[in-house]
């Protein structure tokens, strides 16, 4: 087995690592990308076909490669898949794809990253992975009847793959909004949240959301100060009115938090049932980490441990997390910031 030796090792081939790679190109380090994918862009080729970003092409590039497209206009994932291919070709970024990394540990100094195509010894690694490893969903959907179709976000494509009838769409956040909606055009479509939504127009007096943002310091705002603090509690409002709309016109059917399911059924805090035949669960994403062996790293519940992605190990660094710094950190057009920071303190 080969051993590679980098001063910077970049796990994870999606934006925040080509984002990573751009700035110490810029420094002319000694860097590799790794990324288990078979090709750049797989995490959003592999994601629902009608998936439209809620940022306009504007907010939504990575440093120094423009999204070209109208700046108000909204890129769909294909549009996004092409781009991060581009971005690679375009900054010729020393990216390693189809190597999927089985532990991180420390050593004498240096990390030593195992891999299933080889090993790797570096003085600093940038895990950029972001935020969306294992589709959660809740155990209780292991008593739904086998003829009820069941579905996660992360492998849902389109209505074709559904079966005939109604659909129960469990999370209500804009991934479930968005597929909601797709489906109230001929299908009988229920939605299922825990929590009330809040929504945000796409656009307010002509500009987009995120350009009011911009102006009023919103996407500036750190988690350090007592702004951002405050938005990071709130939870993710649904951009745009489309299923508001919908709501309104009874093409979609709001229900409570679904809290248990038996056979066809599926019952709701409110005690009422719903006999489905198919239930989309866009229930999210838990953090996966147990590859990384070196301790300090994570907490109780294996999330990370840091400040600006920095962790309590030196050397060893996180990009893409929600919230790692600012609103944007996990969003395209927001994520070089960070990408920024944490290359100039790779050495």
């Amino acid at each position: 087995m080969t051993t590679t030796k980098t001063d910077v090792l970049i796990i994870g081939a999606s934006q925040a690592g080509l984002a990573a790679g751009y700035y110490l190109k810029k420094k002319n380090a000694d860097f590799r990308i790794i990324g288990q994918e078979k090709r750049i862009g797989d995490v959003w080729r592999n994601r629902y076909d009608s998936l439209v970003l809620f940022t306009p092409r504007s907010h939504s590039s990575l440093p120094g490669l423009p999204l070209t497209g109208d700046p108000n206009g909204y890129a769909a994932k294909d549009e996004i898949v092409d781009y991060l291919e581009r971005y690679a070709a375009h900054f010729d970024l020393p990216v390693q794809l189809d190597t999927e990394v089985l532990s991180l540990a420390k050593e004498q100094g240096k990390f030593k990253i195992q891999t299933r195509t080889g090993e790797y010894l570096a003085s600093n690694v940038i895990v950029a992975t972001g935020p969306f490893h294992k589709p959660f969903v809740p155990k209780f959907r292991e008593a739904l009847a086998s003829d009820v179709h069941q579905v996660h976000t992360s492998q849902y494509l389109n209505p074709l793959s559904l079966k005939e009838g109604a659909v129960l769409v469990v999370g209500a956040g804009n991934s479930g909004a968005q597929i909601a909606a797709e489906l109230a055009g001929d299908r009988e479509v229920y939605l299922s949240g825990g929590h009330k939504m809040k929504f945000l127009p796409l656009r307010l007096f002509g500009k987009s959301i995120f350009w009011w943002g911009d102006k009023l310091g919103v996407m500036k705002a750190s988690v350090d100060g007592k702004a951002g603090r405050f938005l990071s509690r709130q939870g993710d409002p649904i951009f745009g009115y489309e299923l508001k709309a919908l709501i309104k016109q009874g093409k979609i059917k709001l229900k409570p938090k679904t809290i248990n399911a038996q056979g066809r059924e599926i019952t709701f805090q409110d005690r009422s049932k719903l006999t489905v035949q198919n239930v989309i669960w866009a229930t999210g994403f838990r953090p996966d980490y147990g590859w990384i062996q070196i301790p300090h790293v994570l907490d109780d519940k294996g999330k990370p441990l840091h400040h600006r992605g920095v962790s309590p190990v030196r050397g060893l660094y996180f990009l893409g997390l929600p919230w790692q710094y600012r609103r944007g950190s996990a969003l395209i057009g927001g994520v070089g910031r960070d990408a920024e920071y944490i290359s100039e303190l790779c050495r």
